[in-house]
């Protein structure tokens, strides 16, 4: 066999590239490690080997393509998950071709396998009728209920992303003038979020009741440890259900907490909030990911048709008046 095994090379793009030399997140090393966890099933049952005899000729463009393929059709996954997990084998064999040169010419066909398109659909956000209806929703006689309204009311004050809201820690709040919520979030960015008056006393009042240090964390478990991601999606999807009954537009929507931080960039931007402080406000990485509300934003669009004047002009059909445009037209 040419070069380093297999083996050898995966074990080190995850100990030395991943986590020594890019320090990765804990999300992107799980991300990359279910998508070779699969590949590597994927790979052995189709070559006859286990998965210690596979080399790096098994994984040639055809055995990935058709691995993209099985995902798809098997695991029902979508072609943004698709590419996400072509992403993560493109990473490992841009590592191949750095440390095994021997494989470059292997690696680079891998490389030039294409994502796949897909249809970029329109954000879904609550109106503030439905905003209203969710916070109303928990049972606030309750620790856990009012626990539900403060996770509900912080992230759509906030518009923090699932992962920042379930680490924050009660040391993160702070009060006074210029209260404020710090968090560190995608890409290892730090980032304050201002509270409004009103969420600021929930949160004092909230933090009374948690009677937490500054390091445990801000939304607890009943048994007192972090709120996992999957509890928080449990959490707001039990809400949404309860507020539907007053609400009945919320039936018909997927609310999810990734929902709850679209909703706050809709109210920001509703309230005439430049797009570049929205992309602040989100932690984005470019103003340009902050267009999707625009177009999702049917008010801006309404907006703007009312300042258009209608066209003078009457209805007719263009008829051409030579031969030839005559038959490309009749085509």
């Amino acid at each position: 066999m040419m070069g380093t095994t297999f083996p050898t090379l995966l074990q080190r793009f995850f100990t030395d590239r991943l986590c020594t030399q890019m320090e990765a997140s804990q999300h992107t090393i799980a991300g990359y490690r279910d998508t070779f966890r699969l590949l590597i099933r994927f790979a052995s049952a189709q070559c006859g080997k286990p998965p210690t005899k596979l080399g790096i000729e098994d994984l040639n463009t055809n055995l990935i393509g058709d691995f993209l393929t099985h995902i798809e059709a098997t695991r029902g996954n979508g072609a943004r998950s698709r590419n996400t997990r072509l992403a993560a084998i493109r990473s490992f064999f841009r590592y191949v071709a750095m440390s095994d040169p021997t494989w470059l010419l292997h690696c680079q066909r891998v490389l030039a396998m294409p994502n796949k398109r897909y249809v970029k659909r329109t954000v879904t956000f609550l109106d503030g009728r439905e905003i209203a209806a969710l916070l109303a929703a928990p049972d606030r006689s309750t620790w856990a209920g009012r626990r539900d309204h403060v996770v509900l009311l912080v992230a759509l004050q906030t518009g923090l992303r699932a992962s920042e809201l379930v680490n924050l820690r009660c040391g993160d709040v702070v009060f006074g003038t210029g209260a404020h919520i710090r968090c560190l979030g995608k890409g290892r960015k730090e980032r304050s979020t201002p509270l409004r008056r009103d969420t600021a006393k929930v949160l004092q009042t909230w933090l009374k009741d948690r009677r937490g240090d500054a390091d445990q964390p801000l939304f607890a478990s009943i048994r007192g440890d972090r709120l996992s991601r999957d509890a928080l999606e449990h959490l707001v999807r039990k809400h949404c259900a309860t507020a539907s009954r007053s609400c009945p537009s919320l039936a018909g929507k997927r609310v999810s907490p990734h929902t709850l931080r679209h909703s706050t960039a809709m109210e920001l931007l509703h309230h005439g909030v430049d797009q570049s402080v929205i992309a602040l406000w989100l932690g984005h990485e470019s103003v340009d990911t902050t267009q999707i509300y625009l177009h999702a934003d049917m008010r801006l669009k309404e907006n703007a048709l009312s300042r258009v004047a209608a066209l003078t002009t009457r209805p007719g059909r263009f008829r051409p008046d030579d031969q030839l445009l005559a038959f490309l037209e009749a085509l």
